[in-house]
């Protein structure tokens, strides 16, 4: 075989691996937002797959379904109203001095809102 044919092919050839590694890195691994359609669907097959893994009957994927919502609501009250919480908490790590009483009032909240939340989260767990 001639040289510049190999090196032709040899050249396809690894732009080729190059192009095709490019394209398999490039894609964003299926993530999508949580919330709205698919969070509930994402709810409703992580039911169906506990639900068959542990072979539950129609009154314990009932409290399954209610556990999880109540779960959810928890999730929902500690994350708060906050838009941007990491921004939130990197504006106090990042200003010239740590601002103690707004971190305090951050974790206050956050307790506040899994204290809120907990009895209703344990009555679904002994339920």
């Amino acid at each position: 075989m001639k040289p510049w044919i190999k090196r032709s092919l040899i050249g396809l050839f690894g732009a080729g691996i190059v192009l095709g590694g490019i394209g398999a890195c490039s894609h964003r691994y299926g993530h999508h937002p949580a919330g709205g359609e698919y969070e509930s669907k994402y709810t409703q097959k992580m039911i169906e797959r506990v639900s068959s893994e542990l072979e539950l009957d129609a009154a314990q994927r009932e409290r399954l379904v209610q556990l999880g919502e109540r779960l959810r609501e928890q999730r929902r009250a500690l994350v708060g109203t906050t838009t941007e919480p990491r921004a939130e908490l990197q504006a106090l790590v990042s200003g010239p001095t740590f601002d103690r009483s707004r971190a305090q009032a951050i974790l206050d909240e956050k307790t506040g809102a899994i204290q809120a939340k907990a009895p209703a989260v344990l009555d679904a767990t002994a339920a």
